[in-house]
């Protein structure tokens, strides 16, 4: 049986991560790299061994598999051309600019029978396992990312670029329908909000804190889980855990063990396998589509906010 062949569209900072990663997998062909500087992706393609496609056409001629890793506003054109063309798509988040865009990009691929994965990368992070295996019934979630500005993906707001993350697995722990948004966020250094807060509150009682900045001088990834049972504080960046339980004396404290390993490498290997063999992955394209409809409804309250202001 033959490799899946496997390729990247736009080799930015993310892109040429998935590229390092292709080039290293025994078990696909990193067939090509497809980028708009074509001079970037020449030199790419030597350094992992790989074809720079002259072309979006000529690039879908030579995969059955893709990352597309180009800005947010080029999903859209680009998944829907290659999608049509019958290949499997992992999309970088968020999956699309808008949810239109997003919820066509899923029925597209569902109706093709494509795997649609989308990259909402913490759902590998090694924590997340730790978390879900001890998780019941969460009634408060504390969530902060914070990083220094990217000078990247600025063309979208904190709330999109980093807040989805958290929106995503969120809603993936809790598991119900969101019945209140209070968000805030300003500006500072982008046109979007370059910090912002939103607080949660779930149909069934559970409420989700969530703070997210790119203009902090340390960087964060960090969620606590409070459950009738327990205390779970996880720090995704560290990969470490501890969880705080009552007992008969008091609280005792427990160090979460954590196998350690590269979230975006665990992504990509699922998804080749999830491509390979029809496998629904981890994170649909409708399930990111949830998310980012979250994450548009909280930016709309940020900027109605700043315009009432």
């Amino acid at each position: 049986m033959s490799k899946l062949r496997v390729g990247v569209v736009g080799v930015g900072h993310i892109g040429k991560n998935h590229a390092r990663l292709y080039a290293e997998m025994e078990n696909a062909e990193f067939a090509a790299i497809y980028d708009t500087d074509a001079e970037k992706a020449a030199q790419l393609a030597q350094e992992f061994g790989t074809t720079a496609a002259t072309s979006l056409e000529d690039f879908a001629e030579r995969v059955d598999a893709a990352s597309v890793a180009t800005p947010t506003s080029s999903h859209f054109e680009v998944a829907r051309q290659l999608l049509e063309g019958g290949k499997h798509l992992l999309i970088e988040k968020p999956i699309a600019e808008n949810a239109a865009h997003a919820s066509e990009m899923a029925r597209v691929a569902a109706e093709r029978r494509l795997v649609l994965q989308v990259g909402h990368v913490e759902r590998f992070n090694p924590v997340l396992s730790a978390l879900e295996e001890r998780l019941t019934h969460p009634r408060f979630i504390e969530a902060h990312r914070l990083s220094p500005y990217p000078n990247r993906s600025t063309d979208i707001g904190v709330v999109l670029d980093l807040m989805i993350h958290d929106l995503e697995i969120i809603l993936h722990l809790v598991r119900s329908s969101v019945q209140t948004i209070d968000a805030v966020g300003v500006p500072v250094l982008s046109r979007g909000e370059d910090i912002a807060n939103a607080r949660l509150r779930f149909e069934d009682g559970c409420i989700a804190n969530i703070t997210s900045s790119r203009i902090s001088p340390e960087r964060m990834r960090k969620i606590r889980v409070f459950q009738e049972d327990a205390y779970l504080s996880l720090d995704y960046q560290n990969q470490t855990g501890e969880v705080f339980r009552r007992t008969s004396t008091g609280i005792s404290r427990d160090e979460v063990e954590i196998e350690r390993g590269e979230p975006l490498k665990r992504q990509l290997a699922s998804f080749v396998e999830c491509a390979a063999t029809g496998r629904a992955p981890k994170v649909s394209g409708f399930q990111a589509t949830a998310a980012l409809e979250l994450a548009v409804e909280i930016t709309a309250r940020i900027d109605l906010a700043r315009e009432v202001q």
